[in-house]
């Protein structure tokens, strides 16, 4: 593995990471009131499109970095959504 693909994997950890503690707060106090409804909807579409371009220039860290990140859009989501 080269040296561009271990910064692309560390910094993709890192971002991705930043989502966990968001995700967990939300679900445990089961508090959506100060989470942006139209900020999570944007940016699960822009993580969209930036696997779709993952996908065309062949690069892992990118493919790999917003898969996760989807995943905990899409849980913010459906948190915003179920917990009114």
């Amino acid at each position: 593995m080269d040296s561009i693909t271990v910064l692309g994997l560390i910094g993709g950890t890192l971002t991705t990471a930043s989502f966990f503690p968001q995700v967990i707060k939300t679900w445990k106090t089961k508090s959506t009131k100060d989470v942006s409804l139209i900020m999570f909807i944007l940016l699960t579409v822009g993580i969209t499109f930036w696997i779709a371009y993952g996908f065309k220039i062949g690069s892992v860290p990118v493919i790999a970095a917003n898969c996760v990140s989807l995943i905990m859009t899409i849980a913010m989501l459906t948190m915003k959504l179920t917990y009114k």
